[in-house]
């Protein structure tokens, strides 16, 4: 599958409560590697199968929740076009210069209609102890705690999804791959959005306050790597929200566990392959319960309810 302009999920920005708590969560849980710690606070992290320099960005706040989620573009003609393209649709465009993150050039930023601020950009540099490439071996480091492949997506909590998905789908070109309806207007209560092959690499659900985050999830390899993740749940008493189980929208296998800021986080394996030919999959919102959790079959409070 050939992919052109919004390549994948680049980067994502989190606010934490207390800098020296999150680290030992996402370093030592997860199982990031701390790429660096720069003069202004902001921590840089990767997952060991990432070639990018950093794709989690840790910010020290007396508020939780999310800064902005970036995407990583094809060229710098690519960003040059979408910048042109969001500023014709009536949205905001600034620049945010290169350098501002460490190893990451240019960037364009647009708060999109639930809130919540994307950046754009065609550059990062890559990391030190990336995945090999010449004979290459599995890994160049040796994975720890719960073994993240990468970042892989988030979900984010907002009231007007339909604007936001008019955005991605007609400006950024992202797809629909699933979606959850109210069973008698057609409202959509939550969608699912793809820039690549995967079952989603955003998801909205519809929400009476904007620019919430649900959860930022990491891949993992499989089931059996769902259950090791829950494993060191326990161990280390990691706050659990629900799982392991396994999702109907997009197949995934999950558990899902909260930082020590509260904000949520998922392990995700598995999913079902996307492609641009697909039938859009529906579910009703009076199945919502087996559409979130296959086996369970039904919802807890917590889950739809708590957001940073």
């Amino acid at each position: 599958m050939a992919l052109n302009g919004v390549l994948r999920p680049g980067f994502v920005q989190v606010r934490v409560l207390d800098m020296a708590e999150a680290i030992v969560h996402y370093r030592d849980r997860i199982g990031l590697t701390l790429v660096s710690t720069e003069s202004d606070g902001r921590v840089y992290m990767k997952a060991y199968d990432e070639f990018d320099r950093h794709s989690i960005v840790l910010r020290e706040c007396d508020e939780a929740g999310l800064d902005l989620m970036a995407f990583k573009v094809c060229s710098e003609a690519s960003l040059d076009d979408f910048a042109t393209k969001l500023a014709a649709g009536g949205y905001e465009v600034t620049t945010v210069a290169a350098g501002e993150q460490p190893g990451v050039g240019r960037r364009i930023s647009f708060v999109a209609p639930t809130g919540h601020r994307f950046d754009l950009y065609a550059e990062i540099e890559l990391s030190d102890n990336g995945p090999m490439t010449n004979n290459p071996d599995v890994s160049q480091l040796d994975p720890q705690g719960m073994k993240a492949i990468r970042f892989d997506h988030c979900l984010l909590y907002g009231g007007d999804i339909d604007g936001t998905k008019k955005v991605f789908e007609e400006i950024l070109g992202f797809s629909v791959s699933e979606m959850v309806v109210d069973d008698d207007t057609g409202m959509i209560i939550a969608l699912f959005l793809t820039c690549s092959n995967k079952a989603h690499d955003l998801a909205l659900v519809r929400h009476e306050e904007d620019g919430k985050l649900h959860h930022v999830s990491f891949l993992v390899e499989d089931w059996s790597s769902i259950g090791a993740a829950a494993d060191i749940i326990t161990r280390y008493d990691v706050s659990r929200d629900i799982g392991p189980t396994r999702h109907g929208i997009t197949r995934g296998m999950t558990i899902y566990f909260f930082d020590p800021s509260g904000n949520r986080n998922e392990v995700f394996a598995g999913g079902y392959h996307y492609y641009p030919d697909n039938p859009l999959r529906v579910w009703k919102a009076s199945s919502v319960g087996k559409a979130i959790f296959y086996y369970e079959r039904e919802l807890n409070d917590r889950f739809m309810t708590v957001v940073t």
